[in-house]
């Protein structure tokens, strides 16, 4: 390179910085990219970033899942180097493995109970279910209804009065 050339180089990385640099891309087209740490022309330091541009995607339609964990780590820098293709591909059929494992234990643990009840081995879970807290005046017991407790049949409009109170008050 020319010393002009790398003049004109260092005179932008200092008004402009560094330009992002490709990094990878994965498996749903998703291109990462990172910027090295650099100093700006007012001297300070700026720090390494790393950054994803989606693949047809707003940033507000981000969803859990749109990236590998792997990529996330790495933007996150919670990895040193980016992932590669085939690193993505071994742990996931690794998690597709684990699903099904656990998917076979569960079932084999479902019929195994099942059987335990029917020998009569195991007691079956009760199923209670209680109202209130407790710390509740009425924990534990029958809580008084808030519906009505008298019927169509017995009410007389206009003699119904609050208790405590009797008719000499009202004059």
């Amino acid at each position: 390179m020319s010393r002009a050339w790398q003049a004109l180089r260092a005179l932008r990385l200092r008004l402009v910085g560094p330009a992002k640099e490709l990094v990878g891309t994965d498996q749903f087209g998703n291109k990462y990219y990172r910027v090295p740490k650099h100093e700006s022309r007012g001297g300070q330091i700026i720090p390494e970033r790393r950054f994803v541009e989606a693949v047809n995607r707003e940033a507000y339609q981000y969803q859990m899942g749109d990236f590998p964990v792997e990529w996330e780590a790495w933007i996150r820098k919670k990895r040193e180097d980016p992932p590669t293709i085939e690193e993505i591909l071994r742990n996931e059929n690794y998690r597709e493995e684990m699903k099904q494992k656990v998917k076979d234990v569960s079932e084999k643990d479902k019929l195994l109970q099942a059987k335990e009840y029917e020998e009569g081995l195991v007691a079956e879970p009760s199923h209670t279910q209680v109202k209130g807290h407790a710390s509740a005046p009425y924990y534990g017991k029958k809580e008084p209804s808030q519906d009505p407790t008298s019927t169509a049949n017995t009410f007389q409009p206009g003699a119904w009065m609050p208790p405590g109170s009797d008719s000499s008050q009202n004059k």
